[in-house]
Formats: C-alpha cells, sequence, structure tokens
C-alpha cells in the first residue's frame, strides 16, 4: 500500500493550477475556522464531501477513517464538558453540560474534521513538485517552500522504514503483540533506535546532495513544470474566494456563532 495520499485521477480537481488549489484550500480553511454553529459549519462539510467525490479521493478517506472518528468523538467530548456558557442541564463536579455547549462542541468537531477533509482533497490532487510551484509562486521564498514540501516527502519514508524494521523484528520472532496496551507499546521502543539511525543517515544524504545541486546559491530558480491559468482555473479560484468571503460576512455579523447563553 502506498504512503502516498496522492491518487491519479483524471479529473477536473486533478486540471487545476496548484496556485488554484493552494489558494482554494486556504479560502475553505477561513470557511470554516470563522464558524462555530453546526449550522454553519455544515454547509462548508457538505461541499468538502462534494469535492472528495469530484476528486475521487474516498479512498484516501477510508484509509484515515479512525483519524476522523477518533477527532470527531474526543473534539465533541472535550468541548462539551469544558464549554462555559448557556444554563447546564447536568453537572458533576466542575463538568457541566449545557445546550449551548452540544452545539457548540458538534459544529467544534464538524470545523475539525471538514479540515482534515479539504487538506485530504488537496494532497489527493497534488504532486509534491505541484505544491512547490504553488509556494514559490504566491512569493514564498524557495526555501521555506522546499522545507515545507520536504516533510510531505520524507514523513512517508521515515515510516516506510519503520515498517521495515517492524518486518524485520517479527521476522526473527520478536512479538509486538504480547501484553497489555503499555507493554506492547515499549516493545516498539527498539525500533525508534534504527529508524532515528537511518533519518541521520538520509538527512547527511540529502544535505550533500543539496549542496552539490547549489541549494545555497542566491540566484533565481527555474521549474521543470509550467503551468497556465485557464478560464476553469479562474472560476474555481473565484467560487472559492466568494465561499471565503461570505462566511466572513456571516461571522462578522454574528449567524456562525453559538451564543453563550
Amino acid at each position: 500500500m502506498s504512503l502516498f495520499l496522492y491518487i491519479d485521477h483524471p479529473t477536473a480537481l486533478h486540471r487545476l493550477n496548484p496556485i488554484v488549489k493552494v489558494l482554494g484550500m486556504l479560502c475553505f480553511f477561513v470557511a470554516a475556522f470563522v464558524t462555530q454553529a453546526p449550522a454553519a459549519a455544515l454547509p462548508v462539510a457538505v461541499a468538502m464531501c462534494g469535492l472528495i467525490t469530484a476528486a475521487r479521493a474516498w479512498r484516501n478517506v477510508w484509509r484515515l477513517r479512525v483519524l476522523f472518528v477518533m477527532v470527531f468523538i474526543m473534539t465533541f467530548i472535550i468541548w462539551t464538558l469544558f464549554f462555559r456558557g448557556g444554563v447546564p442541564f447536568f453537572s458533576w463536579g466542575p463538568l457541566h453540560v449545557s445546550t449551548a455547549a452540544l452545539r457548540f462542541a458538534l459544529g467544534m468537531a464538524i470545523k475539525l474534521d471538514t479540515f482534515l477533509g479539504v487538506g485530504i482533497v488537496f494532497l489527493s490532487t497534488t504532486k509534491i513538485e505541484e505544491f512547490a510551484y504553488a509556494l514559490t509562486r504566491v512569493g514564498m521564498p524557495y526555501k521555506l517552500g522546499f522545507t515545507m514540501t520536504l516533510a510531505f516527502r520524507l514523513v512517508p519514508v521515515f515510516l516506510d522504514s519503520a515498517a521495515t524494521v517492524v518486518q524485520a523484528q517479527r521476522c526473527r520472532g520478536f512479538n509486538f503483540d504480547e501484553g497489555n496496551l503499555l507493554q506492547r507499546m515499549r516493545r516498539y521502543v527498539p525500533v525508534i533506535v534504527p529508524v532515528f539511525m537511518g533519518a541521520l543517515r538520509r538527512a547527511d544524504g540529502m544535505a550533500m546532495a543539496l549542496e552539490a545541486r547549489g541549494f545555497q546559491a542566491n540566484t533565481q530558480r527555474s521549474t521543470f513544470e509550467h503551468f497556465t491559468f485557464r478560464r476553469s482555473d479562474a472560476l474555481a479560484l473565484l467560487m472559492a474566494i466568494a465561499v471565503a468571503v461570505a462566511y466572513v460576512v456571516l461571522a462578522s455579523l454574528g449567524y456562525t456563532s453559538v451564543p453563550a447563553v
């Protein structure tokens, strides 16, 4: 199974200009960020589900289904118990639960899952090279953009290295599944050492490779791929900006918040 989330499909979202994808993702983040009420957060979540369907990325959502469920459940529980506002209908010591708390908790849970879903759409439709291209074109310094995209490259590599070490230990008769949860977690401690040492070797080799290719040179960087800005890109960007602006206006008017009464 591939550790990368990019899915190569000939969809309209895949064909968008990388700059439009980055700006569109930011617009959806803004729209979701300014919402608190479930009724306001739900349309953004529905739009996110539509984008996942358009990108044919439900496979990645299924791969991360545990993360989606845990984020939703833990966010809902935490904000339900610790939201201060509203008339509580249940109290136990310092914990109070009110109708306003339930509404706020549900809105926050939908918001965080929306963040995660929008990120899944972006990573499912955008290559790392396209992401780096977009970051440099919107004005981000090349070194900073390269560092950000490097994280997307190295995390799957380190996870693959860890999986290889675990499989090698299993072949040698080391059982990672014995005992309770704490004992099983302790059994994974020896895996950290070879993975960490491998990471250091990779970092050293990458540093030498970058120096050999003139990474520190203060010159204008060129790219292998060039993307044109088409009418479909302009339409998609205008729609994303319209969504963000509409939600910011609604938030400023108080329509997306949960009253703490």
